[in-house]
């Protein structure tokens, strides 16, 4: 177990949080919830049917037959009035676990939720941008993963934040430069350390050209401009962004080179393809795709995630609720 993650479950357990669990009918989710409570991690509710799911000391709720439910559908019917919706359309979405798990910490029933373990992020993200809307100040809502690492020399002592690397397909530069102020603030409230922001590209200070490259730096003009206290860089390949000796040549001078610890990626491809080949081949423990810029906090789950991606990522998200109290 990474330290990051250690210090997580420190955290989590200082102060239990409410945390929903709607993939009641995943293996893996019963896994983890086990190892949760045994933990101590969180105060856990799995939705799902009663009969078919036994974790001693987590709550067990069927939406469909809810005493909340009716009053759920209420809300979501008052929040989703200006879309249409209907008391009784919002009565039978309520039967739908994420959404109904949305309800509960829209209601103050539960602190955060973690799905997708079989379901897609659209499926997690919907429910929340419905009921839960962004954060105050948020333009955009993204993803990232912490990366733990086995390799200390780079990032954070081997951590490292990867974004977007599950959401935002082809991003703008305005919007790259919104993720990264996001992951600065993601990164700091749950790393620690001062943010490095590397614009990623196959082109450092314009030894390549094309759009993509014109991008990166663009969008590392624009998110120093927004924050100008924040280290930010680009356009930078992955060497310059992380090897001293590579960035000494490549890109002297700069604040970033050499040591970003938050790696921006130019779209959804390269920042999943980039993550996956860490985690496989490099044996990192991934965590996420975690998501900012909502108003509380849910996160995601890659289908591909074990056990033991589930238990951390509850741990994360326990912390997340803390530090928005």
């Amino acid at each position: 177990m990474s330290d990051f993650l250690a210090r997580m479950k420190k955290a989590a357990k200082a102060d239990k949080k409410t945390i929903v669990l709607p993939e009641g009918e995943d293996p893996r989710t019963i896994e983890a919830a086990k190892k949760i409570i045994e933990e101590d991690l969180a105060n856990l509710v799995i939705l799902g049917d009663p009969a078919q799911i036994d974790v001693a000391g987590a709550t067990v709720i069927d939406p469909a037959t809810s005493d909340k439910k009716a009053a759920y559908a209420e809300k979501f019917a008052e929040l989703r009035a200006k879309k249409g919706v209907t008391l009784e359309q919002a009565t039978e979405q309520m039967n739908d676990a994420t959404y109904f798990g949305t309800m509960m910490v829209k209601m103050g029933d539960a602190d955060g939720l973690v799905s997708g373990a079989c379901h897609s992020t659209a499926n997690t993200l919907r429910p929340a941008l419905q009921i839960l809307k962004t954060a105050p100040g948020t333009k955009l809502v993204s993803a990232f993963f912490i990366m733990c690492t086995k390799t200390p020399e780079f990032g954070e002592d081997g951590t490292l934040i990867f974004a977007d690397s599950g959401l935002n397909i082809d991003p703008t530069a305005e919007e790259m430069a919104e993720i990264a102020i996001s992951s600065a603030a993601s990164f700091k409230n749950l790393v620690g350390g001062e943010p490095r922001v590397a614009m990623l590209s196959y082109s450092t200070k314009g030894s390549a050209g094309g759009d993509s490259a014109a991008k990166s730096k663009q969008a590392a003009e624009l998110a120093k401009q927004r924050d100008p206290e924040m280290a930010v860089d680009g356009e930078l390949q992955l060497d310059a962004a992380i090897v001293p000796e590579v960035a000494a040549s490549k890109a002297p001078g700069s604040d970033v080179a050499g040591k970003a610890n938050i790696l921006m990626f130019p779209d959804l491809a390269a920042g999943n393809i980039g993550y996956k080949l860490v985690q496989r081949f490099g044996g990192a423990e991934a965590y996420g795709p975690l998501l900012q810029g909502i108003a509380k906090p849910v996160n995601d789950l890659s289908r591909g995630c074990s056990a033991d991606d589930i238990v951390g990522v509850v741990a994360i998200t326990a912390a997340q609720c803390q530090i928005a109290e």
